[in-house]
């Protein structure tokens, strides 16, 4: 074990995700030192298709990586849902054609996890990040704080910084550490199948779709343009309503085969999109509980915070969790610029970013702007003839309406950005 001696930047960032890669971006932008540890030897493009909404990409645009991120991705025109027979409920423009002053992207979580990555190591060097060492203990003393790491290839290390930033996911290990038994990840009663396949664009190649209802639901939504082919890589979501005590563990890679699940979705074949086809043309599923994280009274512990999913894990409704571990990191850096790197910014930091985030997590599982297909189900099961007739336009304007202030992504909530 080394002797904790070691305390060469401002900021140790434990986690190099979404939120922790953003969060050495945003410090090193700011003349902040900063380096991160992460638990894996190799970062992989693991995942799937994730989108980016425009109060994110407003923020990486700022940090200069905006126009790298849309060159592998597709910017997003339009959002709409569905009921399970295929009939429009509610759609709206996204992004640009909405009239903000950033685009929506689908993109590649992997890909965009790389792409931040290189960012990192262009910018603070090849040191900044340090691969295989997991963290086991972070704590917060008169001088600051210490993490413990145990590492890949054997041996653990302790390092001192002024302060720790743990971004390392639903599963932190410094939120047990920090707040013991405050309970275990919650299970949302569904499971998630994950899965891109290619095939020809829909709805004119731009369109992000919802169908069905909380308890069997589809998402797609392309993330490439179209090849010479003229195939897009389609992201796709089928959700089931699954009962179980216990999910299985949360993995990047738990592969499983389409008979847990197709079944339900065999007639879902709609004259915009054919869903059969599209889970059969699939190279690999991947399997997910639908989890999220009690919302905590607070994140700081004197000089160590909690960010992104450590901090507020959220379920995929609303495509707020990778954007708002993004608003996390660019509000941290802030704070640290302003008060220098001590347990006053990372209060600061916390004071401008719980209480909202929290306010997502309780609203995603009331299932967010999603309750519009909810709404449809209940009123109309069997369909509808004239949607106006069972969900009033001016009732799905406010639904919308309502989750993107609360979210932060209301267009004059962007503009001031």
């Amino acid at each position: 074990m080394s002797d904790g001696s070691r305390n060469d930047v401002d900021v140790l960032i434990v986690g190099a995700g979404m939120g922790g890669l953003t969060t050495a971006l945003a410090l090193h932008q700011r003349g902040i030192s900063c380096r991160i540890h992460e638990s894996v030897r190799e970062l992989r493009p693991l995942g799937v298709g994730i989108n980016l909404l425009p109060h994110a990409m407003a923020l990486l645009d700022q940090l200069g990586v905006a126009d790298a991120a849309a060159a592998i991705a597709v910017q997003t025109a339009e959002l709409a849902y569905y009921n399970r027979h295929g009939q429009l409920i509610w759609s709206e423009p996204r992004g640009r054609l909405a009239g903000y002053p950033a685009p929506q992207l689908s993109i590649h979580r992997g890909y965009l996890q790389l792409l931040l990555r290189d960012a990192v190591v262009e910018r603070l060097g090849a040191d900044a990040i340090v691969m295989g060492q997991a963290l086991t203990d972070v704590a917060t003393d008169a001088d600051g704080a210490v993490a413990t790491f145990a590492l890949r290839d054997g041996g653990s290390a302790t390092v001192r910084a002024p302060i720790v930033v743990a971004a390392d996911g639903i599963h932190s290990v410094a939120r047990e550490r920090l707040y013991p038994g405050q309970g275990a990840v919650g299970y949302g009663g569904r499971m998630l199948w994950r899965a891109t396949t290619q095939a020809a664009p829909y709805l004119g190649g731009r369109t992000m779709i919802m169908a069905g209802h909380s308890r069997q639901k589809f998402v797609c939504y392309p993330i490439t343009e179209p090849d010479a082919a003229g195939l897009q890589t389609i992201n796709w979501i089928a959700e089931l309503a699954v009962e179980r005590d216990t999910p299985p563990a949360q993995d990047w890679s738990r592969r499983v085969e389409t008979s847990l699940f197709r079944e339900p979705f065999a007639d879902w074949r709609f004259p915009w999109l054919d869903v059969p086809a599209l889970i059969d043309g699939a190279e690999a599923v991947y399997e997910y509980p639908l989890t999220d994280r009690e919302p905590l009274e607070r994140w700081t512990d004197g000089c160590v915070t909690l960010l992104g999913d450590a901090a507020h894990a959220m379920y995929p409704i609303g495509s707020n969790g990778a954007s708002q571990s993004i608003l996390d990191a660019l509000a941290l850096a802030t704070a640290v610029a302003e008060h220098g790197a001590t347990a006053a910014a990372l209060l600061a930091y916390e004071v401008e970013r719980r209480e909202p985030t929290t306010r997502i997590v309780l609203a995603n599982r009331g299932n967010g702007p999603e309750q519009v297909m909810e709404l449809a189900e209940q009123r109309a099961p069997e369909g509808f003839d004239d949607i106006e007739q069972v969900i009033p336009r001016v009732e799905l304007e406010e639904i919308a309406a309502q989750y993107k202030q609360l979210a932060g992504f209301a267009i004059n909530q962007v503009e001031g950005k």
